[in-house]
């Protein structure tokens, strides 16, 4: 098995498009005309490089419109790019796509459900497509609607089922082969809270057997909950790339931290205007940054004692995704005007 699971160079893809104005990504194709206007290229994708080793989540997130579809229809064959090459399990995504096919699970975000199917009729058909024998279909069918709890719910028709449920079931429909590799595109939108946690669940259960995992979603709070790394996708290309707490460091500066005391502070911040800068305060705490806490923090902390002030804690204030998610989007919108 290669480590390296996902790989793209260059990975690019262009529609033609007519268009009489120049649009973001649009430029021109030739000479040709279409109906009076010039015929030119929409460039959905450009130019994305990365790579995905195995037993890694990568979360990839961006705008409506950003490339994100594109960019998991071209990992799982269904497109072809226009420019550079994508590799998956190490099959090329062109010259072998059916091997890249049978070696992804692919979820996408509007799943093609064959609603007069019922469930294990419908697992049993694709498991078939897999090649997968009657045995081991039966064997995942069975293990996958007992971990999404649809187990009585198996003999359903696919029209009697909630949108939540129809949504596990594309998802087991991807997992039903055991791939190596998984591209889910929001896995877990309509689902109710429950559902939600056992889809997160089954992510991270197939990280820990190695699987390797690229997961579109709008949901912030999930991708930094399931992802080793965040990619953000904008105008089609790769604006970052990173673990969350190093895209949080670079982005948003050095970590924001808090002292909270056991009582008021008594005009102590000026002796300690040497040691750190205090961004804010209130009757009994105060907030700073330092680009080097592992030798402020102790002395802060022996400087606040020789004062006589009960520290009660001193802890990072929590950062968030969505800060960075905001500040690379609101970033490049700027660039971009």
């Amino acid at each position: 098995m290669p480590e390296l699971m996902i790989r793209t160079e260059n990975l690019t893809k262009r529609f033609p498009c007519s268009m009489a104005g120049s649009e973001r990504g649009c430029a021109p194709l030739d000479a040709r005309t279409a109906g009076g206007e010039a015929l030119r290229w929409f460039t959905a994708v450009d130019h994305v490089t990365f790579d995905v080793p195995a037993g890694e989540i990568v979360a990839l997130l961006g705008p409506n419109g950003a490339g994100k579809t594109t960019t998991v229809r071209m990992l799982a064959s269904i497109l072809k790019p226009s420019e550079g090459w994508a590799r998956l399990v190490g099959f090329d995504t062109v010259r072998d796509a059916r091997r890249v096919r049978h070696a992804v699970g692919l979820l996408t975000e509007f799943p093609g459900l064959y609603l007069r199917m019922r469930a294990d009729e419908y697992l049993a058909f694709f498991g078939e497509l897999q090649g997968l024998s009657a045995g081991r279909i039966r064997h995942r069918t069975e293990a996958l609607m007992e971990r999404f709890g649809l187990a009585e719910a198996r003999h359903q028709r696919l029209a009697e089922y909630s949108k939540g449920m129809r949504q596990k079931l594309a998802l087991m429909r991807a997992m039903l082969h055991d791939p190596e590799v998984l591209l889910l595109d929001e896995p877990t939108s309509a689902m109710d809270p429950h559902s939600a946690k056992q889809v997160r669940d089954a992510i991270l259960d197939l990280r820990h057997e190695r699987r390797t995992i690229l997961v579109c979603t709008h949901n912030l709070t999930e991708a930094e909950s399931l992802a080793d790394r965040i990619a953000i996708i904008r105008r089609g290309q790769i604006v970052a790339l990173d673990t969350p707490t190093r895209l949080k460091a670079r982005l948003l500066g050095p970590p924001l931290l808090k002292v909270q005391l056991a009582h008021s502070l008594d005009g102590c911040l000026p002796a300690l205007a040497d040691l750190v800068q205090v961004e804010t305060w209130g009757d009994t705490w105060f907030r700073y940054r330092t680009p080097s806490p592992e030798t402020t923090n102790p002395a802060l902390l022996a400087r606040l004692a020789g004062m006589n002030a009960r520290v009660l804690t001193l802890s990072e204030v929590p950062r968030s995704l969505e800060d960075v998610y905001l500040r690379i989007v609101e970033s490049e919108d700027e660039h971009g005007r």
